[in-house]
């Protein structure tokens, strides 16, 4: 896959994690059938047979249950067994930030740390435009892929709706994928 489709890939995981969906984006997402179809079948089904309306309240609704009342995507609070979420420095994944000049301004943000998956995603985002091959590597195999796997096969057993039950599938598949390519290259 070229970087401009991973690009692509990673600024859209970052945006679709980050926060419940608006209707404007439910309609710029039932408008993309290509992307609907990446996603999974499923859910470009449910797009084709709901009202903008249903999809909003019901994608909504699940999100909330799934991450933000259930299962927050904060790597530290599913890593540590203390189920703790480190802040500044003391955040592997700041100091991972930091050491790749990444500057994150989280007062920014409705995300309050530095390792929410929306957040991590969009560091990838970041490193595949800069075409930081090493580096992207070395945190999908020491973040990503450490935590974000066994993550989404517990969020796909939690969602209600196809959307998120595909997104579940789709990440984990792309990220094993993008490792596999990211290493080939690096070979």
């Amino acid at each position: 896959m070229d970087n401009k489709n991973r690009v692509y890939i990673y600024a859209f995981l970052s945006k679709i994690f980050n926060d419940v969906l608006d209707i404007e984006y439910i309609q710029e997402l039932k408008s993309n059938q290509d992307l609907l179809e990446l996603i999974g079948e499923d859910t470009k089904n449910w797009f084709l047979q709901n009202d903008i309306e249903s999809l909003c309240k019901d994608a909504n609704v699940d999100y909330t249950t799934i991450f933000l009342m259930n299962a927050k995507p904060i790597e530290t609070s599913i890593i540590d067994a203390k189920d703790e979420i480190l802040i500044g420095l003391s955040n592997p994944v700041m100091q991972f930030y930091f050491t790749h000049g990444y500057e994150l301004n989280l007062s920014a943000s409705n995300l309050q740390t530095p390792d929410h998956i929306a957040l991590e995603f969009a560091f990838m985002q970041n490193l595949v435009s800069r075409n930081e091959l090493k580096a992207q590597k070395e945190f999908l195999q020491t973040h990503l892929l450490n935590w974000a796997v066994p993550y989404f096969l517990a969020v796909k057993e939690m969602a209600v709706t196809p959307l998120y039950k595909d997104l579940s599938d789709f990440v984990i598949e792309f990220l094993a994928s993008d490792y596999d390519e990211v290493s080939q290259i690096l070979q």
